[in-house]
């Protein structure tokens, strides 16, 4: 395994997360995978050496952070590894179930942390943005999280530069904790991010750590044109459909079969590949649900793409709509 920082940070993450939304409750999502199937899978990454676990409140409704904890209770020293969780997502339908406003974010972290089982996480995120919270109210809230000692680290998810940018000026303007990461979607088939988020996060010394980094399965060469394929994420996935399925994006998808069969190695190992390659990018967030998909993706991490092959990927990439971040 090989670790790096989490971007200006101290903290030392492995340069891939298991993430952790494939546990929980099967009731959530049809792929899901209920707690003593999704175990071995906790206790393999930290085999692996795999230290960074990425969840969330809203993955089946605060299950996946009960998973998560009693895992990470079981087989590793919390000193050792790195938690990460995020707030944003409705858990319950009244007014202030959800958003990143003061109210729900302090609510949500006590929440969080008794599921978890934890007294602190280490990266704390906020899922998306909020439009209707003033920035400043929700920097300040979390700002107070981490005086509190609940939160080691703050982290931000899918949303436009711009609005990246602000959340770091105020941070900076108010001498509040401010983003040590970005969790965006970007991968080979989804590269609108490189316009402007990953060379904002670049030369703000943000950490990386891509959702989706083989396109919700897409990339690793299963999909059909009729939205289809053999798992029951390829068939019940209807946000990768919303996402994916261009015929571009099928060209892409091609060009990376093509060069995994020419090295032996699987199409999802030559994507895993190419990211762990871009500039700034600190680890891919990777779901597993075979155990084979969790190996493959640490054998990737020893795969180096020449300057033909990485031309060859990117070539066939064709703009997309701004995708993920609703």
């Amino acid at each position: 395994m090989q670790y790096t920082a989490l971007g200006r940070t101290g903290l030392k993450v492995s340069r891939l997360c298991l993430g952790m939304m494939t546990y929980g409750s099967p009731a959530w999502r049809d792929w899901i995978l209920p707690e003593e199937a999704a175990r071995p899978f906790v206790k393999r990454a930290l085999e692996l050496g795999i230290n960074f676990f990425d969840t969330a409140d809203a993955y089946s409704l605060g299950v996946s952070e009960e998973v998560t904890g009693r895992a990470i209770k079981d087989f590793a020293r919390r000193d050792e590894v790195v938690i990460a969780t995020k707030v944003f997502f409705a858990m319950g339908d009244k007014p202030n179930r959800g958003g990143l406003s003061r109210k729900h974010i302090l609510h949500a972290i006590d929440d969080s942390l008794t599921r978890l089982g934890m007294d602190y996480v280490d990266l704390y995120q906020i899922h998306r943005w909020d439009a209707e919270t003033p920035i400043e109210e929700t920097m300040e809230a979390l700002n107070d999280v981490v005086r509190a000692g609940k939160a080691l680290y703050l982290g931000a998810s899918s949303m436009y530069a711009w609005q990246f940018s602000r959340a770091l000026h105020t941070a900076d303007r108010h001498g509040w904790t401010r983003f040590a990461s970005m969790q965006n979607h970007y991968n080979l088939v989804y590269r609108e991010e490189e316009r402007e988020m990953m060379p904002l996060c670049r030369a703000e010394g943000v950490g990386v750590i891509p959702w989706s980094p083989l396109a919700r399965g897409f990339l690793a060469g299963n999909r059909t044109r009729d939205k289809s394929g053999d798992t029951a994420r390829a068939k019940s996935d209807e946000f990768a459909h919303h996402l994916y399925y261009r015929d571009d994006d099928f060209a892409v998808a091609d060009r990376a079969a093509d060069i995994a069969k020419q090295r032996g190695v699987s199409p999802a190992q030559v994507a895993l590949a190419w990211l762990l390659a871009q500039p700034g990018v600190t680890a891919p967030i990777v779901g597993a649900s075979k155990m084979p998909h969790l190996e493959e993706a640490v054998a990737a991490l020893a795969i180096r793409l020449t300057d033909e092959e990485r031309a060859r990927l990117e070539s066939a990439y064709q703009p997309h709509p701004v995708l993920g971040h609703s």
